[in-house]
């Protein structure tokens, strides 16, 4: 076909959309419905991505995690690893002695019951206001080295005031806003728990955090943490590198740790370490499986928009028989009945699927509003697939229909009422 000849079809297409536009909606409705789904979930995993990247980047890149089991994104934590001992104060300061890559290692300890029931409820209260949920969890001077912490309001509490286990603490944001209303907490004395705690700075808000996810953490020394919940032994090591030699800090954090709990050398490690990046790669393996259910559940919309172009494309065969014979009979060749009505197949799709897209865009868009911090975008991958899954939608299920106009006998054609 000549480029005027496409031309003529697009038209003609577009003409018959015109004349029917309410059945020509309900027929690509399972394709703007699959066209979208890949445009919106794209655009969600784009800004759930960010997100997460920004979070696990944070902290910094030379700075890695200890825990007994994967903290990251891994989701089959068995019995077994939950069992397993948790790591010690002891086990950072062999970090620290041994470790010539670490240039610190912050003990984090957290608030008992954290994994399985019985969880405290802490509480932090400031004359008549008071907040409920409050991440409450000790750590050493070491925990703002790697510059993940900026601080808006006074500073950090120092190691010697952990030695000396002094009532002091460090607020987040959204905390200190819940207590104070924005006036100058440093040196202004809170309640936690019942035991009462001199403020020392405010965190600003980690810059990215899941949406929605306020920062109500009070962190306060590790050995004062140790006096208030002497059950307390869940605890993660924060370990800082010397500017890049993260993998070599990983390494001879995971030799003195195996050392330490005494891990024979037949057996794989019984704790986890691992960095922002680690983190970044589980996160993007989870999210290929999210693509891979997305596209799947998408497929059925367009399985069922493409059964529904057909349908309408087989009607519209029908309705045109007399008009193709006499096509037919003026000199038409097969190939173009099948290439005008492909085309009208395809601009019935195509325009499904920017209608599509315009749907994902706005969910897209509501997402964003919703929640702010929340970096949805439609990623340009996405966009492509849905404009060549709903064009790839029409040239398929426009097959047999442009087919069997294609195969009509003219003069059996010319004489169809």
């Amino acid at each position: 076909m000549t480029i005027s000849e496409i031309g003529s079809a697009v038209r003609m297409a577009l003409a018959t959309v015109r004349e029917h536009k309410m059945r020509s909606l309900l027929t690509v409705l399972g394709v703007i419905i699959g066209t979208g789904t890949v445009i919106a979930v794209g655009s969600v995993i784009a800004g759930v991505d960010q997100t997460i990247v920004n979070m696990a980047t944070a902290f910094g890149p030379n700075t890695a995690f200890a825990f007994k089991f994967n903290i990251g994104f891994s989701t089959n934590i068995t019995g077994e690893e939950v069992r397993r001992k948790p790591l010690t104060w002891e086990n950072a300061r062999a970090i620290a002695e041994h470790c010539p890559a670490v240039a610190h290692v912050a003990p984090y300890l957290l608030t008992p019951g954290v994994f399985g029931g019985g969880r405290q409820t802490s509480r932090a209260k400031y004359k008549g206001n008071e907040v409920y949920a409050v991440d409450l969890n000790g750590t050493e001077e070491g925990y703002a080295e790697g510059g993940a912490e900026r601080m808006i309001h006074g500073r950090f509490f120092t190691d010697m005031e952990n030695l000396r286990r002094a009532p002091v603490v460090v607020l987040g944001e959204d905390l200190f806003n819940g207590l104070f209303q924005g006036s100058d907490p440093v040196g202004k004395w809170v309640e936690l728990n019942g035991h009462s705690f001199e403020v020392m700075g405010v965190m600003a808000k980690p810059a990215a955090s899941f949406p929605g996810q306020e920062d109500l953490r009070a962190l306060v020394p590790y050995f004062t943490m140790r006096k208030m919940f002497p059950n307390a032994k869940e605890l993660m090591l924060v370990i800082i590198a010397e500017p890049g030699q993260l993998p070599a800090a990983l390494d001879q954090t995971q030799a003195v740790l195996r050392q330490q709990r005494r891990v024979p050398l037949s057996k794989p490690d019984d704790f986890w370490i691992g960095s922002g990046a680690q983190m970044v790669d589980e996160f993007h393996k989870m999210t290929a499986m999210v693509a891979l259910v997305m596209v799947a559940l998408s497929s059925i919309g367009l399985l069922v928009g493409g059964i529904g172009v057909m349908n309408i494309m087989l009607v519209s065969v029908t309705e045109r028989t007399k008009e193709i014979g006499v096509r037919k009979a003026v000199g038409a060749r097969r190939s173009d009945i099948i290439a005008q009505f492909l085309t009208e197949a395809v601009v019935l799709t195509g325009l499904g699927g920017l209608l599509g897209m315009l749907f994902g865009w706005s969910v897209s868009l509501a997402a964003r509003l919703i929640f702010p911090s929340l970096p949805t975008s439609v990623p340009l991958w996405a966009a492509v697939l849905g404009v060549a899954v709903s064009v790839g939608v029409g040239l398929f299920f426009g097959i047999w229909p442009a087919g069997k106009a294609a195969r009509l006998d003219p003069v059996e054609a010319l004489r169809y009422e």
